[in-house]
């Protein structure tokens, strides 16, 4: 069944697990989260780089390492199978829904279904609590799917997840401008930390450093000295 261009009535949408099918939608929706964000310049992510990050073999098993999950959406009913991290129904009976870019994302799971969203997160761990915790990396909903209750749906079961098997916290980033996203979060109970600051080491800056774990005892002293 070929996925179709608008969506009216019921709705199922799923947010399942990712597998190497999915590398090519993954990309595609990184880079529109990129075009959204105003960051393109920063993208340099490959079907390769992602196909080996996301799904390496041997696999870890689900939130235990790099975990991409996939939202998909159907016109038809969805059975939950051992993939399916959530799920949603959605009426659209009042406001049919145009998918311009649906022929660009069938899934394949087929069955006309859609590719609308993704999530990406890992754990980290808390010293303070002694616990594992769960941060995502991304969420995103393409245009069309928005502000439907699905952001909320996937950031909710990914919460679930964390908190069933044992995890202290779930931890995400949000631009400073996107204030409808702040209130979005701030609305699921988040709280939206100000007084911290992002530190990143990337690119030239990152790798001047190779090899410098080799550095001997009294080099790293006298570099000490000079910082003091």
């Amino acid at each position: 069944m070929a996925a179709p261009t608008s969506f009216s009535g019921e709705v199922w949408a799923e947010l399942r697990l990712a597998d190497a099918r999915d590398v090519p939608h993954i990309y595609s929706l990184i880079h529109q989260m990129a075009e959204f964000e105003l960051l393109t310049d920063l993208f340099a992510a490959t079907h390769d780089l992602l196909h080996s990050t996301l799904f390496p073999t041997p696999q870890p098993a689900p939130f235990a390492s790099f975990t991409a999950l996939i939202l998909d959406l159907s016109p038809s009913p969805v059975s939950a199978s051992a993939d399916t991290i959530g799920s949603l129904r959605l009426d659209l009976s009042a406001s049919p829904l145009a998918d311009p870019e649906a022929a660009a994302f069938p899934s394949p799971r087929a069955a006309g279904r859609v590719t609308a969203g993704f999530v990406i997160c890992f754990p980290n761990y808390s010293s303070f609590l002694a616990k594992p915790g769960l941060y995502v990396e991304d969420i995103f909903v393409r245009a069309p799917w928005r502000h439907r209750g699905l952001g909320r749906m996937m950031l909710s079961a990914v919460a679930a997840r964390a908190a069933e098997i044992g995890m202290g916290r779930v931890e995400w980033c949000v631009l400073d401008w996107n204030q409808n996203a702040i209130d979005f979060y701030e609305g699921m109970g988040a709280e939206v930390f100000t007084k911290w600051r992002i530190c990143r080491l990337t690119g030239p800056a990152l790798h001047k450093y190779k090899g410098a774990g080799s550095a001997t005892a009294s080099q790293e002293e006298h570099d000490a000295g000079k910082a003091e």
